[in-house]
C-alpha cells in the first residue's frame, strides 16, 4: 500500500490508472506548448506509451523536437478536483516497436486495433526524466526518473507470463474479478458481471467493463507468476471475508 510520503508509488498509481492523458509537445513553428488528448498505457515499469499518427500535430512536433510531457489526471469523480492527484511526466518521446508496448496498449484500448497498423500510426514511449506529483494542496513533489519508474530488473518472469495470467483470469475467474471490483469500489460500482482483466504489472492490475476502467493495487509488489497468483488469491480472500 502507498505510505503517506511515498510519492513515487503515488505517482505511478496515477500514471498507470489513467486511460487518457494530455500530451504536450512544442509547436515546431512557434515553440509554444501544444496540448492534445491521447490514449495511454504503460510498460511494467510505468513508462507511458501512446499510439499516435504522423498526420497529427503532436507527432510532427515530436519529430522536430522530442521534448514532451504527459499530464495524467487522477481527480475524476471528486467534488473538489484540486484536492485530488495529478502527475506530469516530463521527458522526450521516442518511437518504439516493442511488442510488449503494443500488446499492453491494445489490451487496454481494444478499439485502437482497428487503426494501429495503418501506415501513419506508430507506438511511442515517453522516456521519463522526472515527474511532478500534486496530491492536493501542499502535497507536491518533483520525482527523479530513477524513482518515478518501477525497477523491473527482477520482474522478467512476470512480464513473460503476463498474457497467460490475464487470459487465465478472464477465462476461469470472472467471479473473482467481479469480487475485486465490488470489494475495492463497492457493489454499485461493480454492477453486473462482465469485468475483464486487461493487464497486470508488478504493482497491480487493470480491469475493464465497457467504457469503465478500474485499477487495483497489490498490497505488495510482485515479480513473478507465483507471486502474482498468491497476490490475486489473497485479494479474493480479503474480499470474501469482507462480505
Amino acid at each position: 500500500m502507498t505510505g503517506a510520503d511515498d510519492f513515487p508509488t503515488a505517482a505511478r498509481r496515477v500514471m498507470r490508472g489513467a486511460a487518457t492523458a494530455t500530451l504536450s509537445t512544442l509547436d515546431r513553428d512557434t515553440g509554444a506548448p501544444y496540448g492534445s488528448l491521447v490514449l495511454t498505457a504503460s510498460l511494467h515499469d510505468a513508462t507511458p506509451i501512446v499510439l499516435i499518427s504522423t498526420l497529427a500535430e503532436h507527432t510532427r512536433n515530436a519529430m522536430a523536437n522530442p521534448s514532451a510531457s504527459i499530464l495524467f489526471d487522477g481527480t475524476a469523480g471528486l467534488e473538489e478536483p484540486l484536492t485530488g492527484p495529478r502527475v506530469t511526466a516530463v521527458g522526450h518521446l521516442e518511437p518504439t516497436d516493442d511488442a510488449v508496448a503494443r500488446a499492453r496498449f491494445l489490451a487496454r484500448h481494444p478499439g485502437a486495433a482497428g487503426y494501429a497498423d495503418f501506415a501513419d500510426f506508430g507506438f511511442w514511449r515517453l522516456a521519463v526524466d522526472r515527474a511532478h506529483l500534486v496530491q492536493g494542496f501542499g502535497k507536491i513533489a518533483w520525482i527523479d526518473a530513477s524513482e518515478t519508474l518501477f525497477d523491473t530488473a527482477e520482474a522478467g518472469d512476470l512480464a513473460t507470463r503476463e498474457a497467460d495470467i490475464v487470459a487465465h483470469m478472464n477465462a476461469d475467474h470472472g467471479e473473482a474479478l467481479q469480487l475485486y471490483v465490488a470489494h475495492r469500489f463497492g457493489t454499485e460500482a461493480a454492477g453486473a458481471d462482465g469485468w475483464q482483466m486487461t493487464g497486470l504489472d508488478p504493482e497491480g492490475f487493470d480491469l475493464r467493463k465497457g467504457a469503465t476502467r478500474r485499477r487495483i493495487e497489490f498490497d505488495h509488489p510482485v515479480t513473478n507468476a507465483d507471486g502474482a497468483r498468491s497476490a490475486l488469491v489473497s485479494l479474493a480472500r480479503q474480499a470474501r471475508k469482507a462480505e
